[in-house]
């Protein structure tokens, strides 16, 4: 049996896989970047704080993948809760970092006529600063989604959902018929969906970047 005769025989399992793999992705990514964002609102002004957001959350990257879903299997079990708390702690460096730069990165000059007309600190953040943020905020939720969609295939390891089952599944059975293809499916099945992701972020950052900022 050849590869696409595979995908045709298996295309629904695959789809289901694919959408697993996706909806858990896109789901952290939302959880990673309201705390991350949240984290760059509450330390972009101290350059101690900033540095030590950005220190901690660049801590969990050093920790392989594979090494940290086992240390949580133990605590919170097998499935879906640690495929969750490993991708959204591995999502926050991109977006924290990206918060933090792009908030420092707003011109004082707004802020401080913001702040003449009668703004509100809230309001100042809300209307002026995280949109002009946003641009490297969306960068880095593009960075992190890229990463996540790699690291979601680890989550197999503790029975999580997603294309990772499929890639497993082949690696454990090398030799046989279908392994090779059964990589290949749920590689390339990553690979198209963080192409597709990226391409929705493209598509975002078109209609919530104004002209003259991406400019």
């Amino acid at each position: 049996m050849n590869f696409w005769e595979y995908v045709a025989g298996r295309h629904q399992q695959l789809l289901t896989d694919a959408y697993q793999h996706a909806s858990a992705v896109f789901q952290c990514m939302v959880v990673a970047t309201v705390l991350g964002v949240l984290i760059g609102v509450a330390t972009y002004r101290s350059e101690w704080a900033g540095n030590l957001a950005t220190t901690t959350t660049a801590t969990v990257l050093t920790v392989p993948a594979l090494a940290l879903i086992g240390l949580l299997i133990p605590v919170v079990g097998l499935g879906v809760p640690p495929t969750v708390i490993a991708l959204t702690l591995y999502g926050l460096l991109p977006v924290v970092r990206n918060a933090i730069v792009g908030l420092r990165g707003v011109d004082p000059a707004l802020v401080d006529a913001a702040t003449g007309i009668g703004m509100s600190r809230p309001a100042r953040l809300l209307r002026i600063e995280l949109p002009l943020a946003w641009p490297p905020i969306l960068t880095g939720i593009r960075v992190a989604t890229q990463m996540l969609m790699g690291i979601a295939a680890i989550a197999a390891y503790a029975s999580g959902p997603g294309l990772g089952n499929v890639i497993f599944r082949g690696l454990a059975s090398l030799g046989s018929a279908n392994a090779l293809n059964q990589v290949l499916a749920g590689t390339l099945g990553i690979i198209v969906l963080a192409l597709l992701f990226d391409a929705a972020y493209v598509l975002i950052g078109r209609l919530t970047i104004p002209g003259g900022i991406r400019a």
